[in-house]
């Protein structure tokens, strides 16, 4: 059964519950599809009126915010023996190579990796742990946090849904050019953000610089 069309045998209130609670788990580490629950409760919101998409995006930002202050406590307390561990949990997504591009990333960018990871799905994943385990200083990374946050979950969910609603009205005067129009439209706005996040992914320090510190030196 497709996502979307087992969404609609659940209650709105247990929607809003799955969303901020599978987007919290995969911000504090766990390799879980919160983006495609997000797009496609924000699809459904547009379609059916008994779900608020304002509950919504409040919802999974708070999730985003909430996961990622977990994930950066467990990567501050458990360091890079957790990093290790999560390798052999989930060599997918924790592999030495992504873990690399990633520190990489935090070295060179801090708190704007935390960010504009929220953006990239691989950062998403790591940005908790990863600045924990790197110690950035807490409140930046929590300004980082709650920005990227609101705005990747409120305004993922404000474009799903206002494209939705859109694509409706034109499918009722256009057909299938309207709904293809109205598609194209919320594709173009995503990926110019999701463009410029990866490019802060892959982006690599200077040659012979020094790794700008992150955080403090504290053990």
């Amino acid at each position: 059964m497709h996502v979307q069309e087992w969404l609609e045998t659940v209650p709105a209130v247990s929607i809003y519950a799955l969303v901020g609670l599978v987007i919290g788990l995969e911000s504090l580490g766990i390799p879980l599809p919160g983006e495609i629950i997000l797009v496609s409760s924000a699809l459904l919101a547009s379609q059916h009126g008994d779900i608020d998409p304002v509950i919504l995006g409040a919802c999974a930002s708070a999730g985003a915010i909430i996961g990622d202050s977990i994930g950066y406590a467990i990567g501050r307390k458990g360091g890079r023996p957790l990093l290790a561990w999560l390798g052999g949990k989930f060599p997918r997504h924790f592999s030495e190579a992504h873990i690399a591009t990633a520190e990489r990333s935090f070295e060179k960018w801090g708190m704007w990796a935390v960010f504009f990871g929220r953006f990239v799905a691989l950062l998403r994943i790591f940005a908790g742990p990863l600045a924990g385990v790197l110690r950035m200083p807490y409140w930046k990374f929590l300004i980082a946090n709650v920005f990227g946050g609101i705005l990747w979950a409120g305004g993922t969910t404000a474009v799903i849904y206002y494209v939705g609603v859109v694509a409706e009205a034109w499918l009722k005067r256009f057909s299938w050019v309207g709904l293809v129009l109205a598609v194209l439209i919320g594709l173009t706005s995503m990926l110019v953000l999701k463009r410029k996040a990866k490019k802060v992914q892959v982006s690599r320090p200077e040659s012979g610089a020094e790794p700008v510190p992150v955080g403090d030196s504290a053990p």
